[in-house]
């Protein structure tokens, strides 16, 4: 009884130290908690205290000299309570991870190094080489048919012999007169063995023809292998200087996003020292947000113009390398009358389609000589007996040679056949003519290729300057408007369109010099000699 008295006395007093503390501690929270709604209704009294003061100030007056009153929402609060954003994320970062490592050390590129890489690597461009080689080597496989063959034949032949036959001989004597008969009368004998060499030529215009015709393809070859070098040239001009052009425009992307995030960063301020509205905040907020995706953007060019580069001209994936910052080089324009000169002495294409003017020319000469007759000879020499050996010997003991030659001519006339060389002779004519156009319009599109693409390098090269003097003069707009808007004299307005300029103007003039580039490479497909450094 007295020990569950003590344990009750034990409970009650831990119970009455509990609502004691609670008690002491509640007038404290209460007071901390009125003391802070009394400070926040207070900074937001003053801050439409000062609004409407500084609307009064900045407001114009009307013309009975009143100023109008204008009721505006009350701001938010300044800076410390406006999060920052969160950096931009990159967008090629998969991309990086998906590639190989890179090992080694890194490969710097010229653009002549990139060119002679693509030469040994380029699949059209060695697809046009092998095309040549093939072509080669027909005109000599019909270059040889007009040469004498020599083969060597060995054969053996068993014919069945008839059964019981007389063989009959020379009177008094063992000699064999006759081969024992066989079934087969073409056949000399129940056994017979050959080991002839042949000697064979063959008399044909129309295989003349073929090798003349066989050449002329072989030289059109030849000559588009020569539009694929310099068509090549073009192609890597294009990849090589788009890389450089990508990485210029990237680092002006990442000074506009700079300079977004520094614009932000001060309306934030301004309108924390009552300066701006938010609404110019808002403004600088969203022209930072795009200027980061368009960092974005010009890092996924570069990188996918890096990765046609490295496909181009590398045999093995390989984007370890860098290319020389030569996009602005010093690269002169050449005369018109020397890109005339130049031009029409040994082009590509006239050549192209002059052989196969030339090849049509030959179809039709082979066509015609199919009304002519044709001869062959063939010349043999060896053994053609009953026993393979050099030696065959009589019943009476003496021998004799197996050895021999034999020749055989053959003259093939044509006679009639229901108009098919006819047929051939025109289809021939047919190709020939349009060969002949083909070579007239090649003729026309030169001379005004020459006229076009020597007006594109001209034109590029005379707004190459004024593009490079437009960027320099937007940088130091913005520069100069940014300062304005600090000191009040600009709005948000004039700095977004002053941003707005300056990555428009960089990235136009980096185009610029890109087209450049371009038009020279062009150039060279109709010169054959190097324009670009």
């Amino acid at each position: 009884m007295g020990f569950s008295c003590a344990k009750f006395v034990n409970k009650a007093v831990v119970a009455l130290m509990m609502l004691a503390w609670s008690t002491l501690a509640s007038p404290q929270t209460k007071s901390n908690a009125s003391e802070a709604r009394q400070s926040e209704s207070a900074q937001a009294q003053q801050g439409q205290e000062q609004q409407p003061q500084n609307a009064a100030s900045q407001s114009p007056q009307n013309s009975t000299g009143q100023t109008p009153v204008i009721q505006t929402p009350a701001p938010q609060a300044p800076s410390s309570d406006i999060q920052p954003l969160p950096p931009p994320t990159d967008a090629t970062a998969v991309a990086r991870q998906a590639a190989p490592p890179r090992n080694g050390e890194v490969l710097h590129l010229t653009f002549q190094q990139a060119l002679e890489l693509a030469r040994k690597n380029a699949t059209q461009f060695q697809a046009a080489v092998v095309t040549a080689g093939l072509l080669h080597e027909d005109a000599k496989q019909a270059r040889n048919t007009l040469l004498p063959t020599v083969t060597y034949n060995n054969s053996a032949l068993y014919t069945q012999s008839i059964p019981g036959a007389v063989v009959p001989r020379v009177a008094g004597t063992a000699e064999v007169i006759a081969a024992p008969p066989v079934i087969y009368i073409a056949n000399n004998a129940p056994h017979e063995y050959t080991s002839q060499a042949d000697i064979h030529e063959s008399i044909d215009m129309s295989a003349l023809s073929n090798w003349r015709r066989a050449s002329a393809a072989a030289a059109v070859a030849r000559a588009q292998v020569e539009v694929a070098r310099r068509g090549l040239v073009v192609t890597v001009a294009q990849n090589y200087y788009k890389v450089g052009a990508a990485e210029h425009k990237l680092e002006t992307a990442k000074l506009a996003a700079g300079e977004g995030d520094k614009f932000f960063q001060l309306t934030q301020k301004l309108e924390g020292g009552g300066e701006v509205a938010h609404a110019d905040v808002i403004k600088a907020e969203l022209q930072m947000r795009d200027r980061r995706r368009q960092l974005q953007e010009a890092e996924l060019a570069l990188l996918n113009a890096r990765l046609d580069l490295a496909v181009l001209i590398f045999p093995n994936f390989n984007d370890n390398f860098e290319v020389a910052d030569d996009i602005h080089a010093s690269a002169p324009l050449p005369t018109i009358e020397e890109i005339q000169q130049r031009g029409t002495k040994d082009n590509p294409d006239l050549r192209a389609a002059l052989e196969a003017v030339r090849q049509s020319r030959y179809d039709v000469f082979g066509a015609r000589m199919g009304y002519l007759p044709s001869l062959s000879f063939d010349y043999f020499y060896g053994i053609d007996a009953t026993r393979f050996a050099v030696n065959s010997q009589l019943g009476n003991g003496r021998q004799y040679s197996n050895v021999g030659y034999s020749w055989l001519a053959t003259l093939n006339i044509p006679i009639w056949n229901w108009g098919t060389t006819q047929s051939k002779v025109k289809q021939a004519e047919l190709k020939q003519g349009q060969a002949k156009r083909e070579f007239s319009l090649a003729q026309r599109k030169l001379i005004a290729e020459i006229q076009s693409l020597y007006a594109e390098a001209s034109t590029a090269l005379s707004e190459l300057e004024d593009l490079k003097r437009s960027g320099e003069l937007a940088a130091e707009s913005l520069r100069l408007v940014t300062l304005r808007y600090q000191n009040g004299e600009a709005t948000v307005l004039e700095v977004v369109d002053a941003q707005t300029t300056f990555t428009s103007a960089n990235a136009a003039y980096q185009d610029g010099a890109l087209r450049y580039r371009i038009a020279l490479a062009s150039l060279q497909t109709l010169t054959g000699i190097p324009t670009n450094p």
